[in-house]
């Protein structure tokens, strides 16, 4: 780096993997690279432009040039601020398309397959498949960069004590070095993203003709359009085509080849249709009156008016102009956070009046359910299929899956306590709290201890913004309303259902069959059982967020302080990431939480042997662990700084491994990893039983059985006691052999 270079006047188009961004008056060619030895972005000029030079032969003469020119330094951070704050979001974008590609390149060539061999057509073989990992975003960015960097930005901005902060030797410079590893870090994970979806495109469209969206057409065309499945296929293809039509990660002159080949075909073949065609568009002409003015019902039913609903009409308004709704501009940035502000406001007066007034209307229940509130934000497309969901949409909560309308209903009717705040104080711990502070008097203590609606106003205040934001996982952009700016897959594909939870359940249990159970004494047959331990499960209760986003929160592990309750993990309700993967990721999580949570203080003392203390020691120590080898540690070394030496980060990743992988007949961890895990997550007997033969396995279920057989004979005479006493056996002491021998 030799020159830093300021826009006078004029744009200039910075470009990185995957895409690019605009410069404009004020901004710094150069600042983002200035730790590293050549130019990385592309830069082009979209105007005539003027620029002012600034040469850098040193870092120490830059550091002098930023001292004794506080204005230049200035203009320097906050471009550098701004181009960060650029990059991290559109990384996090980036990360939201790579999620759920491999699933979903998975699921449809089991779709080809399925349809080939339904009408015993030979199938073709998409070749080398099996060599495609699944996407895991081990090195995105922190989340918390974001809001540092744009914390920078406004500080920077406001000029309020700046010019003091500048003055001092070095510290300019640091923001600078800093900002420029962050900004190359980032780039380098927006470079693995677009090679990772170059890949998986590859599949679906390459020069050679041999990809899915070939198989899916030339299927097509031979089923013929009045097939029953022909529609199906039909949306398929138009999916694939709009999906990868503006991507970079094709060659462009293929695609539109391909995609025009295709359209064309298609006009000549007209797609399947079922006669109801003009009936379809009066239904959904008939939705949309009914949608019409979907603002003005949500606020006439919550009862707002005055100024309150006139900020909120302008300030919906403002926001369904903006061009780019992610703008990280300052107005944009303070219309985003008053829109938040007043949106969390009108949910709690709307839900309020759901409990008074039974009739809820529809345009209502899109706002409950999904943060629905404006008809023109959220696009024709996305308004019919939300009416839809909406129509549907029954309570769950007998089944553990709960939208966050009825999660707060649940709350309301005293089903359920509300969660525990960021202080890890729960409603009553809080109530207490405030009346030793002398913020309560005892009357208003036991009132409030007994008041549904506070205790709903607790939930929306403490857990509400934190986990919408968080499991929305665009956290400098985040606005809780629905638009279809954040729509990037398609809802009824993205749409968390009941059955897709259970399912996801069965398959972690399928490996982790115990990651559920707590050890309790048995307090209904405590006369026949005595102090013996027996184990339950209590699967965790499922929150459906109103918004559409990628992240999954594991919020408690239980609830209050009991032990023997569900815990809570949260989700958008309209997911982008496979769901599976994504509660794999939370029921590792929560292992390593629920472990704490028992083990106390002692969680990781070794002498107190628990899944956290051997995994805590196993990190701490690796490097003297003569179990591994000199690979095993580099590795180790190499996953704990992506993990940001985060000792549960790294368990969860080798969870995932567990069940992903090492559960499927394919090791990957190492020998004292899988030791761990084999101990404190076992598989099941059926599964058990295949790897037997299994070198890497044989000594762990050697092992294990031993242990098992000396507990499944310790129940076993406590069985025939009972019998030899008269007494008849519970349900529980078969149901913990079962448990035990890995049958439960």
């Amino acid at each position: 780096m030799t020159a830093l270079h300021l826009i006078v006047k004029g744009k200039v188009t910075a470009e990185y993997p995957g895409g690019s961004y605009q410069l404009g008056k004020g901004d710094v060619i150069g600042i983002c690279e200035l730790c590293s030895e050549v130019h990385f972005l592309g830069y082009s000029t979209l105007e005539e432009t003027s620029i002012l030079t600034y040469p850098v032969s040193s870092l120490g003469a830059l550091d002098d040039l930023l001292q004794k020119h506080p204005d230049v330094a200035r203009l320097f951070l906050l471009s550098l601020f701004h181009q960060i704050n650029i990059l991290l979001e559109q990384s996090y974008l980036s990360e939201m398309n790579c999620t759920g590609l491999h699933q979903n390149l998975t699921n449809d060539y089991k779709k080809y397959n399925a349809l080939c061999n339904r009408y015993h057509i030979q199938p073709r073989v998409l070749e080398n498949l099996e060599e495609t990992a699944a996407f895991l975003g081990e090195d995105s960015p922190d989340t918390w960069l974001n809001t540092y960097y744009l914390g920078l930005q406004h500080f920077y901005s406001s000029g309020d004590g700046v010019k003091s902060l500048m003055l001092e030797p070095g510290v300019s410079l640091g923001f600078i070095r800093k900002g420029s590893l962050d900004f190359r870090k980032t780039y380098t994970v927006l470079d693995e993203h677009l090679h990772y979806r170059t890949m998986v495109a590859g599949y679906y469209f390459n020069s050679t003709g041999e990809d899915l969206f070939d198989f899916f057409s030339s299927l097509y065309y031979k089923l013929g359009q009045n097939n029953e499945d022909a529609e199906s296929l039909y949306a398929d293809l138009n999916r694939m085509a709009d999906q990868f039509e503006n991507d970079p990660a094709l060659d462009k002159a293929l695609l539109s080849s391909r995609i025009k080949s295709f359209r064309d075909n298609l006009a000549r073949v007209a797609p399947p249709t079922d006669g109801n065609a003009d009936k379809d568009a009066g239904l959904h002409a008939t939705i949309m009156q009914e949608l019409s003015g979907s603002l003005n019902s949500i606020l006439e039913y919550a009862d707002l008016k005055g100024e309150d609903a006139v900020s909120f009409r302008q300030n919906i308004n403002a926001y369904k102009t903006m061009e780019d709704k992610s703008s990280m501009d300052d107005s944009a940035i303070r219309l985003r956070k008053k829109l938040t502000e007043e949106f969390y406001k009108l949910y709690a007066l709307v839900f309020e009046r759901t409990t008074s007034i039974p009739y809820i209307p529809i345009p209502v229940k899109m706002f409950l359910y999904f943060g629905y509130v404006d008809e023109d934000l959220a696009g024709t497309s996305n308004c019919l299929k939300l009416y839809q969901l909406a129509c549907g949409m029954e309570d769950q909560s007998d089944l553990g899956v709960y939208t966050l309308y009825h999660w707060l209903q649940a709350i309301y009717d005293g089903k359920k306590e509300p969660s525990r705040n960021e202080f890890d104080e729960d409603y009553n711990d809080f109530l207490h709290k405030q009346k030793v502070g002398g913020n309560l008097s005892s009357s208003e203590l036991l009132a409030l201890e007994s008041d549904p609606m506070n205790k709903v106003d607790y939930e929306l205040k403490n857990m509400f913004p934190q986990v919408n934001k968080m499991t929305c996982g665009r956290i400098t952009t985040f606005c809780p309303i629905f638009s279809s700016d954040n729509v990037i897959k398609d809802l009824n594909s993205a749409f968390v259902t009941t059955a897709q939870i259970s399912k996801a359940f069965e398959t972690i249990k399928s490996i982790d069959y115990s990651a559920f159970y707590r050890e309790s004494l048995d307090y209904e047959n405590m006369d026949a059982m005595g102090k013996e331990t027996i184990h339950l499960e209590f699967l965790p209760d499922i929150i459906l967020m109103p918004n559409v986003g990628l992240r999954g929160v594991m919020w408690q592990e239980i609830e209050g302080k009991k032990r023997n309750t569900p815990g809570r993990m949260f989700f958008s309700v309209f997911h982008m990431e496979d769901i599976n993967t994504s509660l794999i990721r939370l029921t590792g999580e929560f292992r390593w939480e629920m472990c704490k949570r028992i083990q106390g203080s002692r969680w990781n003392d070794i002498s107190e042997r628990s899944l956290t203390s051997e995994y805590f020691d196993y990190i701490q120590f690796y490097r003297k662990n003569h179990d591994l080898s000199s690979e095993a540690k580099e590795k180790i070394r190499t996953s704990l700084q992506r993990a940001k030496n985060s000792f549960k980060e790294m368990f969860v990743r080798d969870y995932i491994i567990w069940v992903l992988f090492e559960g499927n007949g394919s090791p990957r961890l190492n020998r004292v990893a899988r030791k761990i895990l084999f101990s404190y997550c076992p598989f099941p007997a059926a599964l058990a039983s295949g790897m037997g033969q299994n070198p890497l396995y044989a000594e762990l279920l050697s092992r294990q059985k031993i242990l098992n057989a000396q507990r499944v004979h310790h129940l076993e005479v406590l069985k025939q006691k009972l019998n030899n006493s008269g007494i008849s056996i519970p349900a529980t002491l078969e149901a913990e052999i079962n448990f035990t021998l890995g049958k439960s």
